[in-house]
């Protein structure tokens, strides 16, 4: 068995163990193998790893410090994948990056400055460029907090999150496909790429309210797999992939829309996962929700447009996000407020030895040099 250091952080309404990219690395094998090992994939359990047995709970963030000079942190997201025992690096985690500045704080990374310390952040799986808001009233880090969002029953520390130029990080484009609004399997979609790729598709059109819970929309078989084609359609459409076989899971992902009514400022909305419906919404997608809000002719656009302080309000299973289009730096950007709290620090366990390809020996070396 080969100890690696790890911390268990709550991101937002994520979960996510947080390594460092040096103590990975180290050891010698291939990081897609380490990691599928430690969270006990493939098992849609995870009975014997660090995975929750959810999307949202089988997250991995992998952190060193950055030699860019736009960026304190370099921060990589990986996806475990719970039956497939495949790891998706395709995409960014919003809720996880939630966490990484206080992380960093608390690891002696990044030293307090002011009331408000910022944190700049990269995400090297979209080139997103992050800036996280930390309070450290007095030049002091407080890892307690007061602050609540939806989807968490606790209070804990604020984290404001800014998404800086988040258009197109991933095919180029804000609208991939050059429309504002198309149709895949008869549903009027929008196909956006801020934050990260998401296919806006019309919650009545799919023959829904959008007040559906989570559950009643997981427990009806035949809808999961429209959904899932159009997403893979869309995902061909985005150049994403070259079929719609060879559509990753994480990625794009699909929000379905609904009006709160005429003259409404709420969009309802229910987020797709990894195949199953989300309880929250997926910080990236409410980046995406929110650019398309502001986009003339989209899906979403035509329910609610943000007011005059740029904010957008998106109803979700759990209760109302709210965020706002702003600048930073120069650039249009999108902040959403999340809390974080760090949860353990821990040494886990790898079995070197059920590692593909493993070479005897391998975990000593790596101990050897620690």
């Amino acid at each position: 068995m080969l100890d690696i250091p790890a911390t268990l952080m709550r991101g937002g309404t994520s979960k996510c163990w947080v390594f460092s990219r040096h103590e990975l690395e180290r050891i010698g094998a291939p990081v897609d193998d380490i990691l599928v090992r430690l969270y006990g994939s493939p098992d849609e359990r995870q009975i014997d790893g660090l995975g929750g047995g959810t999307s949202t709970t089988s997250k991995a963030v992998i952190l060193s410090r950055s030699d860019r000079d736009d960026a304190d942190i370099d921060y990589t997201f990986a996806q475990v994948g719970l039956t497939d025992g495949l790891v998706d690096w395709s995409s960014n985690c919003g809720n996880c990056s939630a966490a990484i500045a206080p992380y960093a704080l608390h690891a002696g990374w990044i030293l307090p400055r002011g009331d408000r310390t910022r944190v700049r952040i990269f995400n090297t799986n979209t080139n997103q460029l992050m800036i996280a808001e930390v309070p450290t009233p007095g030049g002091i880090f407080d890892e307690s907090g007061d602050a609540r969002i939806v989807g968490v029953p606790y209070a804990g520390l604020e984290v404001v999150l800014w998404f800086v130029d988040p258009a197109g990080r991933t095919t180029g484009r804000l609208l991939p496909t050059g429309l504002a609004a198309e149709r895949i399997d008869g549903v009027p979609v929008t196909l956006v790429d801020a934050g990260a790729p998401v296919v806006i598709a019309e919650a009545e059109a799919l023959g829904l309210t959008g007040l559906e819970t989570p559950a009643e929309i997981d427990g009806r078989p035949e809808l999961l797999r429209r959904i899932e084609g159009i997403r893979r359609e869309a995902a061909v459409r985005m150049g994403l992939a070259r079929t719609p076989e060879e559509a990753r899971k994480a990625v794009p992902k699909v929000a379905m829309v609904s009006s709160d009514g005429p003259g409404g400022r709420v969009v309802g909305v229910t987020m797709m996962s990894m195949g199953k419906a989300h309880p929250a919404l997926a910080i990236t997608g409410s980046v995406a929700l929110s650019m398309a809000t502001a986009t003339a002719g989209t899906v979403v656009h035509r329910i609610a447009t943000p007011d005059d302080q740029g904010t957008v309000s998106l109803r979700t299973p759990s209760g109302v996000i709210v965020t706002r289009i702003g600048i930073q730096n120069g650039s249009p950007a999108v902040a959403i407020t999340r809390t974080a709290r760090r949860l353990a620090d821990a040494s886990v366990t790898l079995p070197v030895d059920q590692l593909p390809g493993h070479v005897p020996g391998l975990a000593e070396e790596a101990l050897l040099v620690r």
